[in-house]
């Protein structure tokens, strides 16, 4: 289709404005750790980093862990803004999460299994990098990590050390903290920070703060205890935040960092540095979305008709609603504990039997004699070059950009295996479901009915299940998320190309890079 000037405009201008967030974007996310030092070093095999500021004279370490499907860039907020003020900062990816080759040992329902697995890794952490600091120690952990570090701190004694020293472990901040090891007397100065929106772990952390001397209603934002006796307790709330938000929210990063300087008796640089990376990272991403857009005039015409299925909406619910019933049904009952890793493997199972129901649903709408696509001639060469063109825009534009800024995103070798694993699922489901939702005379909304559709199954699935795939729970804002990026990419690459396969190939590609790299390998 050629484009009127108006429309040659109207996407000059947005790839403009786009180039431009990308580039403030970029600009203000390297400054986080101007003046830093960043050193990679491995702990027997597990990647860490240490941050510290140049120049500066050894502060006290803080240890900083992720939680649960994290890794140590999803920490980075709280380690720039700790090392730029004067504290030397070491995060680190637990056992099977991030780009430790080492799996995850033990079940993660039971003490002595993967908690003691978590908290013997840290230990070693800290063993090998607390040197680097002034000899005092402090522990900060987030979700799943928060019940990691109040363990840890109560089990490393106190040194034998004169009494006007600090001792070993002397503050923790848990953030997101939900913890049945907290007693009334440890852990030592011990600040628990949530989100606003994150009700249950707000009463979570009054109950924690209630142990000590508080009173029997104590308040968000006081202060209980003496933190020069090490007795102090106190829940900071991040307002306007949920569970990963919180990571980003200043009110948080600066509470963590008053409370580890009232500790260690410093006085920290006026005004206190802040990583305020959330909203440059929202701009960044924002900005490779929007760049697709006008990018997407570059695609291969694959067909001169516009290919796919194109249903009504009578003629389209039944295919929609079948596999979303029939598939938690059926895998309630078929074992899916095929890869070693945690939840993703029922994922992927899910999305491979969804994706092999739609297209039955596909076959029979076609056998009872309704067309179910156009035919047209296409250029095999040109829906290859498309597929490959996409994926590689977004693993420039959005993965290494993800993995330098927000979370591991760039796999170790040990799980291209699993990616390959993955991908047998998703090609299943979108390569079937771009074909449901595109073509001639396609109902209006299809594409985004489908995907709601998807994550009712999901939340069916988890019902039937509760126990086994609670964490799904975890990770359905990140599918959302991803259904949304790439479903307007998806559209833009259609509009041009014309067949419905350039995205799906793309999509499942994306879909199985992001559960292979984000979920904990688990030993078998």
């Amino acid at each position: 289709m050629t484009l009127s000037p108006m429309q040659r405009v109207r996407r000059a201008a947005v790839a403009v404005a786009a180039l431009i967030a990308i580039a403030a974007a970029l600009w203000h996310l390297q400054a986080a750790t101007r003046g830093l030092v960043v050193e990679a070093v491995s702990v027997d095999g597990t990647p860490a980093t240490v941050f510290r500021a140049a120049g500066a004279p050894p502060g006290p370490v803080v240890v900083i862990a992720h939680g649960f499907a994290g890794s140590q860039q999803l920490m980075l907020p709280f380690a720039t803004t700790l090392a730029q003020s004067g504290y030397v900062a070491v995060t680190f990816d637990f056992p099977g999460h991030g780009r430790n080759p080492a799996p995850l040992s033990g079940s993660i329902t039971s003490e002595d299994g993967a908690t003691r697995s978590l908290v013997d890794a840290t230990k070693r952490v800290i063993d090998r990098l607390r040197g680097r600091g002034d000899g005092r120690l402090a522990l900060l952990g987030h979700s799943m990590a928060s019940d990691i570090v109040v363990r840890v701190a109560q089990n490393i004694p106190d040194q034998d050390v004169p009494k006007q020293d600090v001792p070993e472990v002397a503050a923790t901040v848990a953030v997101s903290m939900f913890s049945p090891a907290v007693t009334r007397d440890s852990p030592r100065n011990l600040l628990i920070v949530a989100g606003g929106w994150e009700g249950t772990l707000r009463a979570e952390g009054l109950r924690a703060v209630g142990l000590s001397s508080a009173p029997d209603a104590p308040r968000e934002g006081v202060t209980y205890g003496d933190i020069a006796a090490g007795t102090a307790r106190r829940l900071a709330v991040s307002p306007g935040v949920e569970h990963v938000g919180v990571l980003y929210a200043r009110a948080g990063l600066e509470e963590a960092a008053a409370w580890l300087d009232a500790t260690f008796l410093r006085s920290g640089p006026i005004p206190r540095p802040f990583d305020g990376r959330g909203p440059w990272i929202v701009l960044l991403l924002a900005g490779v979305v929007a760049l697709a857009w006008p990018a997407s005039r570059l695609l291969p015409v694959v067909s001169p008709v516009p290919l796919g299925a194109g249903l009504s909406w009578r003629r389209l619910w039944p295919a929609l609603a079948i596999p979303a019933i029939v598939t938690p049904l059926v895998l309630r009952v078929v074992p899916t504990h095929v890869l070693p890793v945690l939840v993703a493997d029922y994922l992927a199972v899910h999305f491979a039997a969804y994706g092999f129901l739609t297209a039955t649903c596909l076959w029979w709408i076609g056998r009872r004699g309704a067309p179910v696509g156009t035919k047209a001639p296409i250029s095999v060469p040109a829906l290859a070059a498309g597929a490959a063109a996409v994926t590689l825009y977004g693993f420039v534009g959005l993965v290494l950009r993800i993995d330098a800024y927000a979370t591991a995103f760039v796999p170790a070798p040990h799980r291209v295996v699993l990616i390959l694993a993955m991908l047998v699922g998703t090609l299943s489901f979108f390569l079937a479901d771009e074909w449901l939702t595109r073509g001639r005379g396609a109902a209006r909304g299809a594409y985004a009915a489908s995907k709601l559709v998807f994550l009712a199954s999901l939340a069916l699935a988890v019902g039937l299940d509760f126990g086994r795939l609670f964490f799904l729970v975890i990770i359905v804002p990140v599918i959302v998320l991803f259904f949304l990026v790439y479903g307007a990419i998806s559209g833009w690459s259609y509009r041009r190309t014309g067949h419905p396969m350039v995205a799906g190939l793309a999509n499942a590609i994306a879909f199985a890079w992001a559960i292979g790299v984000t979920f904990p390998l688990l030993a078998r």
